[in-house]
């Protein structure tokens, strides 16, 4: 009996080892070929209700951060697309969370920081080829916004050719690659306006406080009732509260001040006294998370999530220590953004539904 056993376990041992020899490779083909089905060419947004969908493809800032690209936030209005900056490595994060490029109307920059830029060539490249574009994508923005296209028109002008001569002009429209600059001038004494009014979407303007950037802007989206006000970088701006007044959802920059001190304190201490300059500098032009949570207040609005973070809390542990008073000072749905996340507000409700794409 006892030798029975001892043969059966080695037989179920080398069973075992067989399989993960052998059945890795199946496993994997499974597990790949799942990913495909699920995933590849199929239309990720299908399943939206008709109204607002915003993207975060972007929560971070300058400091370096695996988890979070440079700012950018995409909304889905209807069966309209917008992209609102473009920072590094937000397209593939974009990309990634399943983003219809092919419905792309246009981008919108809130200032020409490099941060808010530096992704700016991928978008185009990406609008062209994976969005089909034969026309260049309008990007609207505050003067200086032509020298920005012209200079990553140049930029990408070798790689254009290659990727037309690759995969033919019937797949690679010529010409369709680039920007087509809508700048955007706001006369004095207005501080904001319609630039954008089509298919019943509406894309306000709004002038925000970035000194000495200047002009910096925010956003106001509306679309079939519902509405989304996007600050860009700014200290707290009346302005751009008065524009944001009723909106469903705001999206608001915050730099706490007490850690980005400490921060700068600490590299002072070890010496590099011109980072630790930086870190002061800094505070003077970015809104605190107070300062978003009071303009989120008297906004009315019904829920504000914090992007740009500075500097982005790496675990959970520390959002409260972020946040401060944010939340004593704002009593709606109050949340930190993270890549990846979803927002979502259905024409003919008031609901802002929260789910995330990865």
């Amino acid at each position: 009996m006892k030798r029975k056993l001892l043969l059966a376990a080695g037989v179920l041992i080398l069973a075992a080892a067989g399989l993960a020899l052998f059945g890795r490779g199946w496993l994997a083909e499974r597990a790949f070929q799942s990913a495909l089905d699920k995933s590849v060419g199929v239309d990720q947004t299908a399943a939206f209700a008709d109204g607002l969908h915003l993207y975060v493809c972007g929560s971070g800032s300058p400091m370096p951060d695996a988890n979070r690209a440079g700012p950018c936030l995409a909304v889905l209005a209807g069966q309209q697309a917008f992209v609102f900056d473009a920072g590094s490595g937000s397209i593939r994060k974009l990309q990634r969370m399943g983003f219809p490029m092919p419905r792309l109307q246009a981008a919108f920059l809130t200032h020409l920081h490099s941060d808010h830029i530096d992704g700016l060539g991928e978008l185009l490249l990406q609008a062209w080829v994976a969005g089909g574009r034969s026309a260049p994508l309008p990007v609207y923005g505050p003067a200086g916004t032509d020298k920005v296209i012209s200079g990553l028109r140049s930029a990408y002008e070798i790689d254009e050719g290659y990727r037309v001569a690759h995969h033919g002009p019937k797949v690679v429209h010529p010409g369709g690659f680039g920007g087509a600059e809508q700048i955007i001038t706001l006369p004095d004494g207005t501080d904001s306006q319609v630039v954008y009014d089509q298919g019943g979407v509406k894309i306000t303007v709004i002038r925000v406080n970035h000194a000495p950037i200047d002009p910096a802007f925010g956003y106001r989206i509306d679309y079939k009732g519902r509405s989304i006000a996007l600050s860009g970088d700014t200290v707290y701006s009346p302005t751009f509260t008065a524009a944001a007044k009723g909106a469903d959802l705001m999206l608001h920059e915050a730099l706490n001040k007490k850690m980005v001190a400490a921060l700068g304190e600490k590299l002072g201490e070890r010496g590099q006294a011109a980072n630790a300059q930086i870190m002061k500098d800094i505070q003077n032009y970015h809104a605190s998370p107070e300062d978003a949570a009071r303009s989120a207040r008297e906004a009315g609005v019904q829920a504000l999530v914090l992007y740009h973070l500075v500097p982005a809390p790496p675990v959970r542990l520390i959002e409260p220590m972020f946040l401060g008073d944010a939340p004593k000072v704002f009593s709606g749905t109050l949340r930190l953004a993270e890549d990846g996340m979803l927002i979502h507000l259905p024409a003919s409700s008031k609901a802002v539904e929260f789910t995330s794409a990865f």
